[in-house]
């Protein structure tokens, strides 16, 4: 089967998002092992610990912290981008739609991470800020044209 841009992935793109929220706690895991060690029969104390540690670079710490923030931020956007791809497709918007406009996501989605992991200025924030914006007009895009071809066909009230 030759993949294309019309081919139906767009419900494969809910577990490939995830994946994005899902890498920064295990990049994080990885830096936590190799400068301290991880607690694993408490890994949520773990990042704590790394910050009130003395002997941790505190740019290492930072970085730490930043992981775990890009890790929180991908769970909290989950469940729109789960209801936009759900949406979309209960709506029956075409495949191509689904495909680019996730595509986008997961590339905004990745470039957020990245820049979270490195910042250390304001300008290098704010166009964190700037990603993250631009990346969820993806899943509210789909949303409002699901919404939109729904009530064109009277399926909405």
């Amino acid at each position: 089967m030759v993949l294309t841009l019309s081919t139906p992935l767009s419900l494969y793109f809910i577990p490939a998002v995830w994946l994005t929220a899902f890498l920064p706690v295990t990049f994080k895991t990885i830096l936590i092992h190799q400068v301290k060690g991880l607690n694993n029969v408490a890994p949520r104390t773990s990042t704590a610990a790394v910050t009130a540690d003395k002997n941790i670079p505190p740019e290492v710490a930072a970085r730490i912290m930043r992981m775990e923030g890009a890790h929180l931020n991908g769970n909290e956007n989950f469940p729109i981008w789960i209801a936009a791809v759900l949406a979309g497709n209960i709506a029956g918007l075409d495949n191509r739609t689904m495909n680019v406009t996730s595509l986008i996501y997961i590339g905004g989605r990745i470039l957020y991470n990245y820049i979270y992991f490195n910042q250390v200025t304001e300008v290098e924030s704010s166009l964190r800020s700037a990603v993250y914006f631009s990346a969820l007009s993806c899943p509210m895009y789909l949303l409002f044209q699901a919404a939109a071809k729904m009530k064109a066909e009277g399926r909405l009230a």
